[in-house]
């Protein structure tokens, strides 16, 4: 009889749950995708639900639920960290205790009341509750998911319970662990650090930092190694911490820090100046050469070839892009949900591996099946929606849409792309997409400004076949979840002019420098997504049509939302989001629909002040 086990990650950020059934990874999803608040962090009920649901399960059916980390031993790191920097930092410790002692320090409590009252049971009937160490759990869902039989791990993030860098071995089911790097000596609180000194959303602008990193100069290093960070060769790393607030402190910074890169930090929603840009892009040098370093000591000390990553830090894909151009490994893979949501995959997967003892198949592919773990909906479900808000639509076969919608995204039309089953993880990758042609000069601008109503610096990236990645990028090997960013090759580059080599910081950002110019940053770089036929056919030959029409088997994927809005989960969301903005066209599953045919949208209100900024 199957054994099923459901992975919960809640409480702090990015609140998401998984079924893992025999071992393998049958759902998965996140709490905002459902809730429409971004990175969610309240018990995930409709993710539990709706996990349940695709698996085919009720709770009575489920055998093991797991929490993905141990709050008590959290709460300790706290209290030690407040005595430590006492009398500094009271009033934080102020603010953080009542919700420990009225929530927190009672999670198994409160999770099994929410578990009861989500699946109609009394608590005496539910599964047995476990709890896994954060690290544990990211370093499972880095692992167990990966192609390899053997691999080194390394997990970097802010922190989870003491840990915030640890390196493991895994072969067969087993995972050993062989060091870490303790709080409040942290590389992604670091990154963080300088997300909210540069004006942008902690655990949740970091992406932007790295975004505008390519526009500026690293005049910073030096400061930040000379005053910030002590770097050994071998990597490991001591923070500084008379320049940092966040261990006592309501900020990340503070007036040293201030002092040490010329003013306060930037106000959120300001211009973003060259000091931004300058500080981005050091910061980014800097951990670079850490990650760099840290991978060279691993390899040498543990003689293994493949590397696996989790943790907030391992969705740095320029950093992993560096680390598998120049690092000692042959090969790396990355969880998909690399920050707190995959936790709990990996929660689950600890339970079927090493508390059940259960063997590991690893047959050459990852096991996240694209990472297209989350729901999906009928065409009588798509259907009977738009028939309630009056849209205006038409069925096509595929054999007919397909081809059409190559010849609409030939014609630099912005096409909301909602097809099969919702994506996990951060990224869209063609499940809930908004595509364009990368040929257009004007689709990046065009798609920031007008669809996503967001900064005009940030990056759109490549969806491009499988097969053809190599005809088009310096890189070899599949990077099926946008997580690895690899330099445009040199023959479709454009150069630049004498006189556009001379432009500074945001003025670069309108020169065209390739024959995919849409999804071509500043340095010649892309975040590369491999589309494959074996775990999205669909997407897949849509990019094979538009080669033919085209000679182009790359299309600009973006995610299906506006800014401050998780990505669309439901065909309504899907809807919506295509009515508020200047989208041209929408396909749900067969279904087509264009905006010139839509009936006039009404909405109580100004929409966008609903949504809290990222």
């Amino acid at each position: 009889m199957a054994i099923n086990i459901l992975g919960i990650s809640a409480f702090y950020h990015d609140s998401a749950a998984a079924v893992v059934t025999d071992g393998q990874v049958v759902t998965a999803a996140q709490e905002e995708r459902f809730t429409r608040k971004k990175h969610d962090d309240g018990f995930p009920a409709h993710a539990i639900a709706t996990c349940l649901e695709g698996a085919g399960l009720s709770m009575r059916e489920i055998d093991y639920a797991v929490f993905y980390d141990k709050p008590l031993i959290k709460f300790e790191r706290l209290l030690e960290t407040y005595l430590s920097y006492a009398p500094r930092g009271f009033r934080s410790f102020g603010a953080a205790m009542p919700i420990w002692l009225k929530e927190k320090l009672f999670l198994k409590r409160t999770l099994k009341k929410e578990l009861a009252a989500l699946a109609g049971m009394k608590e005496s009937e539910l599964p047995p509750l476990l709890f896994n160490e954060h690290h544990r759990s990211h370093a499972a869902s880095a692992f167990y998911p990966s192609p390899f039989e053997k691999a080194a791990v390394l997990c970097l993030d802010g922190v989870g319970e003491w840990a915030t860098s640890t390196v493991w071995s895994g072969e067969g089911r087993t995972l050993t662990p062989c060091w870490e790097i303790d709080f409040p000596h942290s590389l992604g609180l670091l990154y963080s650090a300088f997300t909210y000194f540069t004006g942008f959303k902690v655990n949740s602008g970091e992406y932007k930092l790295m975004g505008l990193a390519p526009y500026g100069e690293p005049r910073y290093v030096g400061q930040i190694l000379d005053k910030l960070i002590d770097v050994k060769a071998d990597g490991t790393f001591r923070l500084k911490m008379d320049y940092f607030n966040y261990a006592t402190g309501l900020t990340m910074t503070n007036e040293r820090f201030d002092e040490l890169f010329g003013g306060p930090p930037r106000k959120p929603e300001s211009n973003v100046t060259q000091r931004e840009m300058d500080v981005a892009r050091s910061i980014q040098v800097v951990v670079e050469e850490i990650i760099l370093r840290l991978c060279k000591t691993i390899h040498a000390e543990l003689g293994i070839d493949n590397l696996c990553l989790a943790g907030g830090v391992a969705l740095n894909c320029v950093a992993n892009g560096r680390v598998l151009r120049e690092g000692p490994f042959k090969d790396i893979w990355i969880q998909p949900g690399a920050g707190d949501a995959g936790g709990a995959v990996g929660a689950a997967l600890t339970i079927w591996h090493e508390y059940l003892e259960k063997p590991r198949k690893v047959n050459g592919s990852d096991s996240m099946k694209g990472a297209f773990l989350g729901p999906r909906y009928t065409a009588s479900e798509i259907v009977a929606y738009l028939d309630s808000v009056g849209a205006k639509y038409r069925q096509y076969e595929d054999g007919q849409l397909i081809p059409r919608l190559a010849e609409i995204l030939e014609n630099e039309n912005v096409v909301g792309w909602f097809h099969g089953r919702m994506e996990f993880g951060p990224r869209a990758l063609g499940g809930r997409s908004i595509i364009g042609d990368p040929r257009s000069k004007k689709m990046q601008s065009v798609m920031n400004l007008k669809i996503k109503y967001r900064e005009s610096f940030r990056p759109f990236a490549p969806a491009v076949k499988a097969e053809k990645v190599s005809e088009w990028f310096a890189i070899d090997r599949p990077s099926p979840y946008m997580l690895l960013v690899a330099p445009v090759r040199e023959e479709r580059r454009i150069e630049m002019t004498e006189e556009q080599k001379k432009l500074f910081g945001i003025e670069k950002l309108n020169i065209p420098r390739s024959e995919i110019p849409a999804v071509t940053h500043v340095d010649y770089s892309a975040r590369v997504q491999t589309v494959h036929r074996e775990t999205n056919p669909r997407f897949h030959e849509l990019l094979d049509v538009f080669e033919q029409r085209t000679g182009c088997p790359v299309l600009v994927n973006t995610s299906f939302n506006v800014r401050g809005e998780p990505i669309v989960c439901t065909p309504e969301d899907a809807y919506r989001c295509f009515m508020r903005t200047e989208m041209d066209y929408l396909v749900l599953e067969n279904i087509l629909l264009a905006k010139s045919d839509q009936p006039e949208w009404k909405e109580a209100g100004d929409w966008r002040a609903k949504l809290m900024l990222d």
